[in-house]
């Protein structure tokens, strides 16, 4: 009856950003897409388990203490953000660069 996509976005949000069931219902209302608090909670049973999976075969294993830092770089003279978490040896756990 839903996209993919939907689905999809749905159970990202409620993971990415912990929203509650209801604050997806009505962020799904604001794009036209009317859907119950109860179907997302069964979305969220049945795909984050998969979720976890794939996250799984990609992350890295991290020590008990890491940090994060920010900075702006030039990047073709165009500013970007970049985000960074590294672990104690320092090993960069993750990153975002953004512009």
């Amino acid at each position: 009856m839903f996209d993919a996509e939907i689905i999809e976005l749905c159970v990202r949000w409620y993971i990415t950003y912990r929203l509650s069931y209801r604050d997806l219902v009505a962020m799904m209302a604001e794009r036209g897409v009317m859907v119950a608090h109860s179907t997302i909670l069964r979305w969220v049973t049945r795909y984050v388990p998969e979720y976890e999976k794939r996250w799984n075969r990609f992350s890295r294993p991290v020590g008990t203490s890491w940090r994060t830092d920010e900075t702006y770089i030039s990047i073709r003279g165009k500013w970007h953000h970049l985000y960074r978490a590294v672990d104690k040896q320092g090993k960069t756990v993750d990153f975002r660069l953004r512009p």
